[in-house]
């Protein structure tokens, strides 16, 4: 890959944050956090992600509220977004399924879980992208 992938990480713990920046930043991907959901949104338009890893528990507004916003902007609405989260009841599972999340990553999560499902997201993202096949 040319120019590194740009994942955006919404997750208000610091060092999982840290930790999942770490992990992509191995693999070459640029990376940046955002650790107050309230300014997701913005961060997500201004700097054009490729992938969204998404946490559903945090303070001030849930992960749903993000994830609804940031479908919801044309321009945003084909970046791929992993939920990140320790909920991992099926009924949870389902709920994102619902909501057509790209992908579901359970806390704790491991290095290649992460590593993988995001390179899977990025060639989800990049396959319409191609129309020479």
């Amino acid at each position: 890959m040319d120019v590194p992938a740009k994942v955006l990480v919404i997750e208000d713990d610091k060092d999982i944050a840290d930790l999942v920046k770490l992990v992509l930043e191995t693999e070459r991907f640029e990376v940046e956090s955002v650790l107050d959901p309230e300014i997701a949104y913005e961060k997500a338009k201004s700097y054009a992600p490729d992938v969204i890893l998404l946490d559903l528990l945090m303070p001030k507004m849930d992960g749903w509220t993000v994830f609804r916003k940031i479908r919801q902007d044309q321009s945003l609405s084909d970046v791929p977004i992993a939920i990140l989260t320790a909920k991992s009841q099926q009924v949870d599972q389902m709920v994102g399924r619902i909501m057509n999340a790209d992908a579901y990553i359970t806390k704790p999560f491991g290095k290649q879980e992460l590593i993988d499902k995001t390179y899977e997201l990025i060639r989800k993202r990049k396959k319409p992208s191609n129309p020479g096949g």
